[in-house]
């Protein structure tokens, strides 16, 4: 079979095709067939080596996808052949809080990916995604929806008449939009780009502020708010946007931090305003098998489709890469087996 690795040097054009046996699956796992994968920024990370500088063996990327279970091991019972399967993010997460034990189970590192064409994967570290999504639209949603479910309804616990504030229109941003309308609150979107604030307004967000036309984009949400600021904020911006996502929070506001677009070190953090808004931070970090399958059904019942900008073939799978990279997508970025 043919897989994408990352043989003894980090980098995109170090991502190479290799031919691997067809792995067989032991007791309590099963084989995968992928159908289709998509793309986070994080597996940009993983391929430069931003995330595990230390390159101990070749690694296969790519965290999020979807394929048809073609081989059960022994002691298995949660699938059968035929089943349509993604793995979740964190293989050992299944549900409750995470542990310090959990971070050592991601797909795409430190474990091996799924830029490939057969996969084999502990049952437990499986769920079975909705019959109406298409291949692509299904392999969107282990990291991307299940990241933008634990901020909007699990920590975030949005609620009909709030106001949240999402970042960008990339995957988390999108799936942070419909499952904040899902559940009835106002949408603010924030993006560079007056043609991408258009497309969003069409998926249902009721505002949208061009942070270039408007760089004190917090001043205009206290202005859209009436001066009470919003309920909840989707902060994928990092370093150049926490302190204005603070300024733009009402009083015992939530922040959920999910990413570092402009960078990971917030320099002048002010404490001042945070403290008088009572801010709430909440990282999130993807989320559990037990939230993965919530959101599906979630997703099943309300008919809800995920926002997929490209479909590249296997072979084409660099320059998929290449695409995410240059950052001016709207929504996923599919690769298709």
């Amino acid at each position: 079979m043919k897989v994408y690795e990352i043989e003894s040097e980090f980098g995109l054009d170090q991502l190479k095709v290799a031919e691997h046996p067809i792995p067989n699956p032991r007791s309590g796992e099963v084989r995968i067939k992928m159908r289709a994968v998509s793309l986070n920024a994080r597996d940009l990370g993983v391929i430069d080596g931003f995330y595990n500088p230390i390159l101990n063996s070749p690694l296969i990327p790519v965290s999020d996808g979807v394929g048809e279970v073609v081989a059960l091991g022994e002691h298995t019972s949660r699938f059968k052949i035929g089943d349509r399967v993604s793995g979740i993010f964190t293989q050992s997460w299944i549900s409750g809080e995470p542990t310090q034990e959990n971070w050592v189970s991601s797909l795409g590192s430190p474990l091996d990916g799924l830029l490939a064409e057969y996969v084999v994967l502990p049952e437990e570290g499986l769920v079975r995604v909705p019959d109406l999504l298409t291949d692509e639209e299904a392999a969107t949603l282990p990291c991307a929806g299940v990241t933008a479910w634990h901020a909007i309804v699990e920590e975030g616990k949005v609620k009909a008449g709030e106001t949240v504030v999402i970042q960008g229109t990339g995957g988390v941003s999108l799936f942070a939009l419909q499952f904040a309308k899902l559940h009835g609150a106002q949408v603010i979107i924030t993006s560079s780009s007056d043609e991408k604030l258009k497309r969003a307004k069409g998926l249902g967000a009721d505002f949208g502020i061009n942070y270039l036309k408007t760089p004190e984009w917090d001043k205009a949400v206290l202005e859209l708010t009436g001066g009470r600021g919003a309920d909840h904020i989707v902060d994928l911006g990092g370093s150049s946007t926490l302190n204005k996502s603070i300024v733009a929070l009402r009083v015992g506001g939530r922040i959920s931090l999910v990413g570092g677009l402009s960078g990971f070190q917030v320099e002048g953090f002010e404490i001042i305003p945070a403290i008088l808004r009572k801010a709430r931070l909440q990282a999130i970090n993807v989320g559990s098998r037990d939230m993965f399958e919530t959101m599906n059904r979630a997703v099943e019942q309300n008919g809800l489709r995920p926002i997929i900008d490209a479909v590249f073939p296997f072979e084409q799978s660099v320059e998929a890469l290449q695409y995410l990279a240059k950052g001016t997508h709207f929504g996923k970025i599919c690769i298709k087996l």
